[in-house]
C-alpha cells in the first residue's frame, strides 16, 4: 500500500522537528536531526522511484497521487532536504554572524526546518489544487520565521518582504482557484478541483473565465516561484537566510511550486486558445531571463549572486514548460535536478565564508583559491555549473529546453533566451574569475572541521551531477519523456 508509506514519509520529519525541539543538548538535537534526515530521505527516495518506474499507471488515492512528474521533484527535494539537514548543525555551531549555539534556538531551528521540509515533500504528492494551494501557503509561515532565525534586522526585514509579498500573490492564485471552482457549475465539493477532474472539465469551460483564472493562479504562484517581475522577495530571503536554508528555498521551494503551475497547464490549458498557456510561460522565462542578466553582470556578495542565479534559472524552468514539447521536457527534468544540485552546494559553501570572511555577506568574492581552497572549489564547481560550463547538466538541459523551442516553432523566444542566456553566462564566468583568482582582501582564514564537511559535500554535489549530465543525454525520446508529459496531470 502506497498511502501509508507517504503518511510515515510525511510524518517523519514532523517526528524529528518536536524531537529535536525537546533535546536537552545541541548534541542530542543534532543527533535527532541527522538520523530523522535519513529516515525521511530513504522514504521519499523509495516513493520518488516508485513513481518513475511506474509512470505508465500513476498510484491515486483520495488525496494523493504518485506520478512520474511528482516523483522526480519530489526525488529533488529528498536529496536537497537531507543535504540541508546534514549542513544544518555546521552553521549552527561556534561564533560569527548569525549562528547560534544555544540548545533550545538549534531546537526552534529544526522545528521550522522540518516542519518546512515536511511540506515541501507533501506539494508534489498532492492531487488537488486547493490542497496544493493550502501546502504552499504553509511553505510560507517556516520560511519566513527560517529566513529572520539570525534576528538580525537586515534578517527580519527580508523575513517580513517575504512573507507578505508571497502572501499577496497566493491570495491573487487563490482568487484564481474559486474562479475556476465557480465556473465547473457542477454544484461538487472541492474533488472538482482534483487534477484530473479539472483535465475533464476543460474543455466545456468557458474559454474567457478559464483564461482569467488561469492567469491570476499562475501569476500569483509566480510569486513563490520567483519570477520576474515578481521576484522581489528573492535576493534578500537569500541573503539573508542561514546557508543550509537557502539552499532548500532555492533548490526545493521554488522548483515544487514551479510543478503546481505546470500541473494547472496541464490540465486547464485545453479550455484556452492554442498558445495562450504557453505563452505565459513563456513571458515570464523571457522577463525572469532579462531582469537577471543585468544583475549577474555585476559585483555581488555571494548568497546575494546566487540569489539573482535562481531568477535566471527559474526563468529557464519556465521557458521549458512553456514550449511544451518532448525535448524541452526532458530539459526541464534535467534542469531541475542539476540547478538543485549546483545551487545547493554554492549556499552549503557560504556556511565557512560567512564564518571566516568578515565582508562575505556585503562584498563580492575575491581571490578565495588563495585564501581557502575547500571553499573555493565548492565554489568554482557550483557556478562552474551554474554558468552551464560543460560537462555541468545545466549545459545539457539548456540545449534541450532551446532545441525544444525551436521544435514547437518558438524561433524568435529561442534566439531571444539563447542570448540572454549567453549573457547571464558571461557574467557568471567573470564572476567565477574575479572570486577564485581576483585580487584577495586581507582576512584571516581557519577553515578546520568547516573544509573538510565542505569537502564531502563537494564530492557528493559534484558526483551527483556527473550522473544527472550522463542521464540527461539519454532523456530525449526516452519512454519516460513521454511517460511525464502525459502524466505530469
Amino acid at each position: 500500500m502506497i498511502e501509508p508509506v507517504i503518511i510515515a514519509v510525511l510524518a517523519l520529519p514532523l517526528a524529528t522537528a518536536f524531537g529535536a525541539l525537546v533535546a536537552r543538548t545541541p548534541r542530542q538535537a543534532d543527533a535527532i536531526n541527522i538520523a530523522g534526515a535519513l529516515a525521511t530521505a530513504g522514504g521519499a527516495l523509495g516513493l520518488a522511484i516508485a513513481g518513475i518506474a511506474r509512470a505508465d499507471e500513476p498510484a491515486r488515492g483520495g488525496w494523493y497521487v504518485l506520478d512520474a512528474g511528482g516523483g522526480v521533484f519530489l526525488a529533488v527535494i529528498a536529496a536537497i532536504g537531507l543535504l540541508s539537514a546534514l549542513a544544518s548543525p555546521l552553521q549552527l555551531t561556534g561564533q560569527g554572524r548569525g549562528l547560534v549555539p544555544a540548545a533550545r534556538a538549534r531546537g526552534l531551528y529544526y522545528l521550522a526546518f522540518h516542519a518546512f521540509w515536511a511540506t515541501l515533500l507533501a506539494v508534489p504528492l498532492v492531487d488537488n489544487l486547493a490542497l496544493a494551494w493550502v501546502l504552499i501557503e504553509a511553505t510560507t509561515g517556516g520560511s519566513a520565521l527560517l529566513v529572520a532565525f539570525s534576528g538580525k534586522r537586515s534578517a527580519l526585514e527580508a523575513g517580513w518582504k517575504y512573507l507578505v509579498l508571497t502572501t499577496f500573490g497566493l491570495a491573487v492564485a487563490l482568487l484564481g482557484i474559486i474562479l475556476l471552482y465557480s465556473l465547473d457549475g457542477s454544484g461538487g465539493d472541492l474533488a472538482a478541483l482534483d487534477w484530473r477532474t479539472i483535465a475533464a472539465a476543460a474543455p466545456r469551460l468557458p474559454e474567457t473565465g478559464a483564461l482569467t483564472a488561469f492567469v491570476l493562479i499562475v501569476a500569483g504562484l509566480a510569486t513563490k516561484v520567483g519570477w520576474a517581475p515578481v521576484h522581489n522577495w528573492l535576493p534578500d530571503a537569500h541573503s539573508e537566510a542561514p546557508p543550509a536554508v537557502s539552499a532548500l528555498l532555492s533548490a526545493a521551494l521554488l522548483p515544487s511550486v514551479a510543478l503546481v503551475a505546470w500541473r494547472v497547464l496541464a490540465t486547464l490549458g485545453p479550455a484556452l486558445d492554442p498558445g495562450a498557456g504557453s505563452a505565459v510561460f513563456l513571458g515570464f522565462g523571457l522577463l525572469s531571463l532579462a531582469v537577471a542578466v543585468p544583475f549577474l553582470w555585476r559585483a555581488l556578495p555571494w548568497k546575494r549572486l546566487l540569489a539573482y542565479s535562481s531568477l535566471e534559472h527559474m526563468g529557464v524552468l519556465a521557458l521549458g514548460i512553456g514550449f511544451a514539447t518532448p525535448l524541452a521536457t526532458a530539459g526541464v527534468v534535467a534542469h531541475v535536478a542539476g540547478h538543485a544540485l549546483a545551487k545547493s552546494l554554492g549556499f552549503y559553501a557560504a556556511t565557512p565564508l560567512l564564518r571566516h570572511v568578515a565582508d562575505a555577506n556585503r562584498e563580492p568574492l575575491r581571490g578565495l583559491a588563495a585564501a581557502g581552497p575547500a571553499s573555493a572549489t565548492a565554489v568554482g564547481v557550483s557556478l562552474g555549473a551554474l554558468a552551464a560550463l560543460p560537462p555541468s547538466p545545466l549545459f545539457v538541459s539548456e540545449l534541450l529546453i532551446l532545441l525544444g523551442g525551436l521544435a514547437a516553432g518558438e524561433t524568435a523566444v529561442t534566439i531571444v533566451a539563447a542570448a540572454l542566456l549567453a549573457l547571464g553566462f558571461l557574467g557568471l564566468a567573470h564572476a567565477l574569475i574575479e572570486g577564485l583568482v581576483g585580487e584577495p582582501r586581507p582576512r584571516r582564514w581557519r577553515p578546520g572541521r568547516s573544509a573538510r564537511q565542505i569537502v564531502r559535500l563537494t564530492v557528493v554535489c559534484t558526483a551527483a551531477m556527473l550522473v544527472v549530465t550522463v542521464l540527461a543525454c539519454l532523456l530525449p525520446g526516452s519512454e519516460p519523456v513521454e511517460l511525464l508529459m502525459r502524466g505530469v496531470a
